[in-house]
């Protein structure tokens, strides 16, 4: 795998564990009222989908492994352009189910 793509991956994944440890033992309440850990998470997920948007340029086929990656990519342009339509649930929602399946996915490509 060419070093660009593994840097990109190795970012996702950083960026990806960050999220899983920042939420780690905390209450969809408590992520709520707590602005810090809402700003921390949503930076990590604006990382994790510009690495993937990156990663889509220069290798679609690794970027195709990961399931949702449109959709990932999609959160991190709402994120990004669309912050004051972030809705608060679905961000919990998707750290809660969604990114234990990335961090294993992205866990099989880095091996």
């Amino acid at each position: 795998m060419p070093p660009e793509v593994l840097k990109l991956l190795r970012d996702m994944q950083d960026a990806a564990s960050d999220i899983a440890a920042f939420a780690a033992g905390k209450s969809f309440e408590a992520f709520q009222q707590d602005k810090q850990l809402r700003r921390a998470i949503e930076r990590s997920f604006e990382i994790v989908g510009e690495a993937l948007t990156q990663l889509r340029k220069i290798d679609p086929v690794t970027a195709q492994r990961i399931t949702d990656w449109q959709a990932i990519i999609g959160f991190r342009n709402v994120l990004i352009h669309g912050y004051g339509q972030v809705d608060d649930a679905k961000t919990w929602d998707i750290v809660q189910s969604e990114v234990p399946i990335l961090l294993a996915e992205l866990d099989a490509l880095l091996k």
